[in-house]
C-alpha cells in the first residue's frame, strides 16, 4: 500500500556532500515521523536522524552539526543532507516513516530500500 523509493547515495571523498531523498507514494492518510537510519558492514544498525511532523529534529551525536533532516509534506518526502563526511559515515542508509492508511485509519511502519554511500579517496 505505501511505497518508499530512496534516491541519492553514491561515492563521495571526505569532507564531501550527498543530499538523500526518500518519497512516499500510495494510500497515505497522513505521515507522522520521518527517520534516516543507517547500516554500516559488520555492525547493528542506527538511528541517524529524527523528524516529527511539526519539524522538531533529532540527531545522533555522530552526525550532529554535520547532517540535516528536513521534509516536504506537499510531496511526502524526507531529506537527509550530508556535509563534511567522514568515512565513517559509510553505510548503507535507510528512510523509515510513521504512516496512517487506509479506512478505518491504521498505523504503520515502512521502510525503504536502502541506498550505498560511500566516503572514500
Amino acid at each position: 500500500q505505501v511505497q518508499l523509493v530512496e534516491s541519492g547515495g553514491g561515492l563521495v571523498q571526505p569532507g564531501g556532500s550527498l543530499r538523500l531523498s526518500c518519497a512516499a507514494s500510495g494510500s497515505i492518510f497522513s505521515i507522522n515521523v520521518m527517520e534516516w537510519y543507517r547500516q554500516a558492514p559488520g555492525k547493528e544498525r542506527e538511528l541517524v536522524a529524527h523528524i516529527t511532523n511539526i519539524g522538531v529534529t533529532t540527531y545522533a551525536n555522530s552526525v550532529k552539526d554535520r547532517f540535516t533532516i528536513s521534509r516536504d509534506n506537499a510531496k511526502n518526502t524526507v531529506y537527509l543532507q550530508m556535509n563534511s563526511l567522514k568515512p565513517e559515515d559509510t553505510a548503507v542508509y535507510y528512510c523509515k516513516i510513521g504512516v496512517v492508511v487506509g479506512t478505518p485509519p491504521r498505523y504503520l511502519e515502512v521502510w525503504g530500500q536502502g541506498t550505498l554511500v560511500t566516503v572514500s579517496s
